[in-house]
């Protein structure tokens, strides 16, 4: 964890856990700040970024370049994920890629592997942090507390970030606790989960095409822009394929922390799909994003791991699926 975070965190009733705030002093606020102090942003910088990135990437760079940031994949040629981004405009001919900093080394040397060829140069930025915001008017305090020199993405509604160098994050920091005071790594994560939104891990890496985790809500695929890697599986789903596996959003008990890649069972089969992200809801329960079968999630009951396993509870989307995605186009 960066110095500037350790020097902020420490103080009273902030508790942690491997670099993970667990713990705050007690507030009624609607908006909250969180340290992420588990992501991080390489950056992509020089003539030939946006067409680099467009070659690559799921999502449409246009699209980056008009709304601020997009969610983007870069998949491998079969269409699985192997990094999920968060695209972030950053200025003139450089975007910033934030992602979980236990993928960011293998992110970057997948970049790296294609962009020798482009006028373009892919780095780790150890000097750029980023706090999360959630609550009502998260929105309004990223475009209000972005320093010049840093950026801020929404994520949903309720969900926002803000990334800045790390000699701005006290200052930064101080002026946010009025109006969103901290909160836990957990609470965030929850906030994710509850809105649906995806996120790759290392046990989930090339687990899933980006249908699957539903990324083409969030404007995270592009079926129009032209060919990037992978978009030809992609693609293929898209318009003459029929989509088996969606993500959906669910609810289980469990005494044990729930992970993600944690395998899904049914009484019909052993496997059938996997955890994509969980967090804590309560004393023994999680709410969890994972993707299933969808038969096998309409017309049996989803347990963790095996059907001994804790049963899940599926529960509504926060958002509506397109209904032609699963019909056969044969």
């Amino acid at each position: 964890m960066h110095a500037s975070w350790q020097q902020w965190l420490n103080r009273p009733g902030v508790e942690m856990s491997t670099d993970l705030v667990t713990a705050v002093p007690a507030s009624d606020s609607p908006n909250r700040s969180v340290a992420l102090t588990d992501y991080s942003i390489i950056s992509i910088t020089g003539p030939d970024a946006h067409k680099f990135l467009q070659g690559q990437l799921s999502c449409d760079l246009a699209g980056v370049d008009r709304e601020g940031q997009l969610p983007g994949a870069h998949c491998n040629i079969k269409g699985h994920m192997h990094s999920l981004y968060e695209v972030i405009a950053a200025g003139e001919e450089r975007y910033w890629l934030r992602i979980r900093t236990d993928m960011a080394e293998d992110a970057l040397t997948l970049l790296k592997k294609y962009i020798i060829f482009s006028k373009a140069e892919a780095e780790l930025e150890t000097e750029l942090l980023g706090i999360g915001l959630i609550g009502p008017d998260s929105q309004r305090l990223s475009q209000t507390y972005t320093p010049q020199t840093g950026a801020s993405c929404n994520l949903s509604q309720s969900i926002s970030e803000i990334w800045l160098p790390a000699d701005q994050l006290e200052a930064t920091l101080d002026a946010l606790q009025s109006e969103a005071p901290l909160a836990t790594r957990n609470d965030w994560e929850l906030a994710g989960v509850e809105a649906a939104i995806p996120e790759l891990f290392p046990a989930t890496r090339e687990a899933f095409i980006p249908q699957m985790v539903n990324l083409q809500v969030f404007e995270g695929v592009s079926f129009t822009k032209g060919c990037y890697t992978g978009q030809e599986i992609v693609t293929r789903l898209q318009h003459r394929g029929q989509l088996k596996r969606p993500m959906y959003l669910a609810e289980v008990e469990s005494s044990q922390p729930i992970l993600p890649g944690t395998e899904l069972a049914s009484e019909a089969k052993p496997s059938v799909g996997k955890i994509v992200r969980a967090a804590k809801a309560g004393d023994n329960l999680y709410r969890v994003l994972a993707v299933i079968i969808k038969d096998q999630a309409e017309q049996q009951t989803i347990h963790l791991e095996s059907t001994e396993g804790p049963s899940l509870k599926l529960s509504q989307l926060p958002y509506e699926l397109d209904p032609r995605l699963f019909e056969s186009k044969r």
